[in-house]
């Protein structure tokens, strides 16, 4: 019998109310590809503490994967680019030195503009990123219990 994965998920509270929604997409789709599955909501300031608290957390051993949501927007200053790339990168490496697979939900549009109508169109495509996310956890998973497999095989 498989344990049920436990799964932490980063949420930025810079433009919370977009990125929320990518938690909200997660869990359902989630609930649905992994039954019993536990998710923990974790809050961040913003994208760029995200890395340091998905390493922290993969190295407690108690999570199976840990997934980070964040919205980093062109405010007119170039660093939104700089920040971008070092979340994903920071991510990566999380997820590479700690053996637990980390997942980033983090978009940079170009030219967000705090309109109604953008705002809308984020909050939807963040449901649907959040359950992206949730697909490629229960993909990866999946690879996980096969290595372990293989590594048990190996071992007899």
């Amino acid at each position: 019998m498989t344990k049920t994965p436990r799964i932490a998920f980063i949420k930025a509270r810079w433009h919370a109310d977009v990125v929320d929604r990518a938690h909200d997409g997660f869990l359902a789709e989630a609930s649905r590809l992994m039954p019993g599955a536990t998710v923990e909501a974790w809050d961040v300031p913003g994208a760029f503490e995200m890395p340091l608290l998905a390493k922290k957390l993969a190295r407690t051993g108690k999570y199976d994967a840990v997934v980070a949501a964040a919205l980093v927007v062109d405010g007119g200053v170039y660093r939104h680019d700089f920040v971008a790339q070092a979340v994903v990168s920071g991510l990566m490496q999380a997820g590479m030195e700690t053996d637990v697979p980390v997942f980033s939900v983090s978009l940079t549009p170009h030219n967000y503009q705090e309109t109604e109508l953008l705002t809308g169109f984020y909050r939807e495509h963040f449901v649907k990123k959040g359950a992206e996310a949730a697909n490629a956890v229960a993909q990866m998973l999946a690879v996980e219990r096969q290595l372990a497999a293989l590594d048990q095989a190996q071992a007899a």
